[in-house]
């Protein structure tokens, strides 16, 4: 009876979960586009809502929510469940709507959906092959054999996006990153931008008339025709006419300096707008909070670094550890285990928020960024593919911010992977990710300055 109790409340939040999938897509992904796969809808809400309950019994393991051996078996479903649709039935369905978008393979998609695939599963199996993820003892077909990899390519991308997060955090919410704009900077470029548009127009009037004074002449139908026609055509003009070749080079390149200066217009009205919105109350709290994270960044660097030279990892959470060193040093009496089990909880769960949250930006400017009528269908399944690998990871790591007695159940589920790998592995791709991040910035915070007083 129990059991039946903790499967229905399991079952309901995923459907509420898959529900929330379900909305997001609809309201987010897919408002601007008419034509919607069912199924890519479908994919997405299901990755989704087994990915939040995988955070949810994280949940429930640190509060003691649900039977043991009920929280042991739905984690056992969940994470089979996400496994399948990330390694068989996302992939299969990549290739499937990438083949129907060629014309030539429409008739065989089906053949060559299965062929991708296969080549998907072929390199997906020798990503594990240079690392140390796996004990000898599991077997080819083992659950240990997919997570492990899975594992790599999902902890790799949050290393990346929390690298650059921690980066680009406290450049975008400080003041102190933010250039001078004034009026004058702005007008000046405007009439930078007018002077194009009428220089523009002006080439296009030019066309115009080239064009009339040809047919009426009759140039136009009488138009030599062939390569030296052409050769002819722009070396030699008519007495009266425009060379409307070179006319529209010309034209078309005004049109491309046009564009950049439009963009660069708009960057500086919006940089202006930051500098106004620091000045209110909720800017100077923003930018108190990017002095805030550019130390937790400086601190992150050096502890990553430190972690990789001295190939150091933590052996208990970070809340336990850190409450040990407070008691130690202030000397006085704590109930550390009961206090750290409510401190890891609240921790946990700013972590878990934060982390659908930004993935769910992240994802929704990407899509914005790079999508179309006709790539759309395989954009969100490969974004599908991704926040499942990145929740996957997050298990992975979160593991570790959780006190031992919590950790056990997770270590029984996931199996006896090589955890320590993939703290060092996020500590190096995360210090790559935020160097690189740094230099980025550095350079185009240097450059745009010198772009705006460029005549």
């Amino acid at each position: 009876m129990s059991f039946l109790i903790d499967s229905s409340i399991m079952i309901t939040s995923q459907i509420l979960f898959f529900g929330f999938g379900w909305l997001f897509f609809m309201r987010q992904l897919f408002k601007d586009y008419e034509v919607r796969q069912y199924i890519v809808q479908v994919i997405f809400s299901v990755t989704f809502a087994f990915s939040c309950t995988m955070f949810e019994l994280i949940i429930f393991e640190i509060l003691g929510v649900l039977n043991s051996s009920s929280r042991y078996f739905h984690w056992k479903m969940n994470l089979c469940v996400i496994l399948l649709i990330l390694v068989f039935m996302v992939p299969f369905y990549i290739g499937y709507f990438i083949v129907s978008n060629i014309q030539l393979l429409h008739k065989q998609r089906l053949l060559f959906s299965c062929l991708l695939w296969l080549t998907f599963m072929y390199f997906f199996w020798k990503l594990g092959d240079p690392f140390p993820i796996l004990s000898p003892k599991h077997g080819i077909l083992s659950i240990e054999q997919l997570i492990s990899r899975v594992g790599v390519i999902g902890v790799t991308l949050m290393a990346l996006l929390s690298g650059f997060g921690a980066v680009n955090c406290p450049y975008t919410y400080m003041s102190y990153f933010l250039r001078n704009v004034t009026d004058t900077d702005i007008l000046a470029l405007e009439r930078r931008l007018l002077q194009t548009m009428d220089m523009i127009i002006s080439k296009k009037k030019r066309m115009a008339m080239a064009r009339r004074i040809m047919f009426q002449k009759g140039e136009v139908h009488n138009k030599p025709s062939g390569f030296w026609g052409m050769i002819k055509s722009v070396t030699t003009s008519v007495p009266g006419s425009e060379n409307l070749t070179l006319i529209q080079q010309e034209v078309d390149a005004l049109e491309e300096l046009s564009r950049q200066l439009f963009l660069e217009t708009a960057d500086l009205y919006a940089t202006k707008e930051r500098i106004e919105y620091s000045k209110t109350f909720k800017g100077k709290y923003f930018n108190f909070l990017g002095y805030f994270f550019s130390i937790y960044c400086v601190w992150k660097i050096f502890m990553a670094t430190i972690n990789i030279v001295f190939d150091r990892v933590g052996k208990t959470d970070p809340v336990t550890r850190g409450i040990e060193i407070t008691v130690n040093y202030l000397g006085i009496q704590f109930d550390v285990k009961f206090w750290s089990q409510h401190i890891s909880f609240i921790l946990v769960g700013i972590i878990i928020v934060t982390s659908i949250r930004g993935l769910l930006i992240t994802l929704t400017k990407f899509f914005y960024a790079i999508s179309s009528s006709k790539s759309s269908n395989v954009i969100v399944l490969l974004l599908a593919q991704i926040m499942g690998m990145y929740f996957v990871s997050s298990v992975l790591l979160i593991r570790m911010s959780m006190p031992l007695e919590y950790r056990t159940i997770i270590t029984e589920v996931l199996g006896e992977l090589q955890f320590n790998f993939y703290h060092r592995w996020f500590d190096v791709i995360f210090l790559v990710s935020a160097l690189s991040s740094i230099l980025f910035l550095y350079l185009a915070h240097k450059q745009a300055p010198e772009k705006h007083m460029a005549p």
